[in-house]
């Protein structure tokens, strides 16, 4: 798969599936990105100090610290404040929606996640609006 034209960010993935995580890292890394991986909340947090990610895609029911707590803090991290938050859970009801706005996740995505929803994203952030 050819890299994607455009810009390229700096992109950390918080799922506590490895092997969903692993996949999307490879597929945003062929695409041209720098990626980190964490499998918790904490992991998150930690890794978000030292590779201030421009982008998190962030599972919402992680082991621990749930998703919404893990945004709430990278909002109030200097490392991680500005970053565009993308929630990439099976949560999608508009409970589920409502409370990732309010902890300050910018998008909303249910999984499967389709590549031409990532590219768009990735290509055009604004583009995508958060249900």
């Amino acid at each position: 798969m050819p890299e994607l034209s455009g810009p390229t960010w700096r992109i950390l993935i918080v799922d506590d599936n490895a092997d969903a995580a692993q996949g999307l890292a490879l597929l945003l890394r062929l695409w041209g990105h720098q990626v980190a991986v964490a499998h918790d909340g904490i992991a998150a947090i930690e890794t978000a100090q030292t590779f201030h990610p421009q982008i998190v895609f962030l599972d919402i029911g992680l082991p621990g610290m749930d998703g919404y707590e893990v945004a709430r803090r990278l909002r109030r991290q200097a490392s991680s404040s500005s970053a565009l938050l993308v929630a990439m859970t099976g949560y999608g009801q508009e409970e589920d929606r409502k409370r990732s706005r309010e902890a300050g996740i910018d998008q909303h995505l249910v999984k499967p996640v389709d590549p031409d929803t990532l590219q768009t994203l990735l290509t055009q952030p604004g583009a995508l609006v958060a249900d």
